[in-house]
């Protein structure tokens, strides 16, 4: 029977093509030894099919290991190890502490891929194994929009539109639902929260009816993950036409050299059965959505202002004949640029802000603004603060300039006597009042000497500015 079993074990391993080292070593001196009394030597694990990763591989999500499939004399006990390797599954290293056959991905692990190695240990040694990497870890949770949703098609009664979900980041999978919403004639609010839900308009097409006639329309969609939902509006249709108002074959463009000052000009696109045409160009956020009317520019040429720096612009293209009027909106521009020296950024306030790099020879810093906090100072030993602005002689509020500010004569210490200024031109000193400083009286003053200069400018050269100040002792 001893025998008749082996033969079998030898049989079975052809038949499968099952013949790993372990398994021929097992029966051959299961041949060898003698048929009474004797016992099948023991074997050290041996890897027969590769650890295996199942789960999503994004922020937050939950990755389980298998042990993969082993032989060997049992038991066999396994251990866990999971690594974090480069963006081609190479190049990888443990993760302190995951040592478990589940592994909850970090943030760390973003833009790299994951390996497991299995080590399987029994009472004749320890061998192990490693899985094949993970997909590329993502950026996991609740979806965000990253490009609004759109909607093509002629916003003409009997007439189909067509939704995009637009662009969506967060766990996978995410799926979508659209919702069809019916706006007031200006569009209504940029979220679609002051429009009408169309009871059934839940589909990516919709075909345009009598009741959507004299308003325009946009569709909300809802993406949902294993995190959570959240909604985004596309931007609003013209103003649905009744009949056979003018059809669009070509969507209108805009071109341009994308700086303030410079003209932008639209072209009208494609129409079929237009008789005329109006414009209306609209001031949008930095993606090309939540867009607004410029009050009058209705021409086909449009210069940029001010307004528009750190915006796009488009245009609303409206094609009449007889029978009405259809409205489609334009590509968006370029992100508008400010004009002026490199760097210049508009400040909230409409200043520009310039790197003091920018500032040529031609042109000196100014030290514009010295304010105390308290002022009158009224203690020997309580510290005050000194804030200075820079400019330069042009008028441009100048940012990294080095700004020193000291008392005369020497009667304040400043942790940091030179710090270069912040975007609006200001910087901050703290001084504290040396045991010279004088009492504070009515009538008396303690001087101060500030100046700004640039980096690598001769000490009593350059474009440094300088300013001698006071601020008012009090009792």
């Amino acid at each position: 029977m001893r025998r008749k079993s082996i033969d079998q074990r030898l049989e079975w391993a052809a038949r499968g093509r099952a013949w790993t080292v372990a398994a021929i070593a097992t029966a051959l001196l299961a041949l060898l030894l003698p048929l009474r009394g004797a016992a099948l030597p023991s074997v050290a694990p041996e890897s027969t099919a590769a650890p295996e990763i199942t789960g999503t591989a994004a922020t937050g999500e939950t990755l389980v290991a298998s042990t993969g499939t082993w032989t060997g004399t049992q038991p066999i006990s396994f251990a866990f190890q999971w690594q974090r390797c480069d963006s081609a599954g190479a190049n990888c290293a443990a993760i302190a502490g995951a040592a478990n056959t589940t592994y909850v991905v970090q943030s760390e692990d973003v833009g790299n891929r994951l390996r497991v190695r299995v080590t399987a240990s029994n009472s004749d040694g320890v061998a192990s194994a490693l899985s094949e990497a993970s997909a590329l870890v993502t950026a996991g949770g609740t979806p965000a929009n990253t490009a609004e949703p759109t909607i093509s098609g002629s916003p003409v009664e009997g007439q189909r539109l067509t939704a995009t979900a637009g662009t969506w980041s967060g766990t996978q999978p995410i799926t979508f639902a659209y919702q069809w919403l019916r706006c007031p004639a200006n569009g209504g609010a940029p979220d679609g929260s002051n429009c009408a839900v169309i009871a059934g308009a839940t589909a990516t097409t919709y075909t345009l009816a009598a009741g959507d006639v004299g308003s325009s329309m946009r569709v909300r969609v809802s993406a949902t993950n294993s995190s959570g939902t959240a909604l985004a509006a596309s931007n609003p249709t013209g103003v649905v036409q009744t009949g056979r108002a003018p059809v669009n074959t070509q969507r209108p463009t805009v071109s341009g050299n994308w700086v303030e000052g410079q003209l932008a000009t639209v072209n009208r696109g494609t129409w079929t059965g237009a008789t005329s045409y109006s414009y209306q160009w609209l001031r949008c956020n930095s993606a090309g959505g939540s867009c607004g009317s410029i009050s009058g520019a209705t021409g086909t040429q449009y210069r940029l202002t001010a307004s528009d720096v750190g915006r796009k612009v488009r245009v609303n293209v409206t094609a009449r004949n007889s029978r009405g009027a259809t409205t489609v909106l334009s590509t968006e521009s370029g992100t508008v640029a400010a004009t002026g020296p490199a760097g210049v950024v508009v400040l909230p306030s409409g200043e520009r802000s310039i790197p003091v790099t920018s500032v040529p020879a031609t042109a000196r810093l100014v030290v514009d603004q010295v304010r105390f906090a308290p002022n009158p100072v009224r203690s020997r030993t309580a510290p005050f603060t000194v804030r200075v602005r820079v400019k330069d002689t042009r008028g441009y509020v100048v940012r990294d300039a080095l700004v020193f500010t000291r008392s005369t004569p020497l009667v304040t210490t400043a942790a940091q006597p030179r710090r270069p200024t912040l975007t609006d031109g200001w910087v901050s000193f703290q001084m504290t009042p040396r045991s010279t400083f004088p009492t504070p009286r009515n009538g008396f003053n303690v001087q101060f000497f500030v100046k700004a200069y640039r980096t690598g400018d001769p000490a009593l050269g350059g474009v440094a500015g300088y300013r001698l100040v006071q601020v008012r002792l009090a009792g």
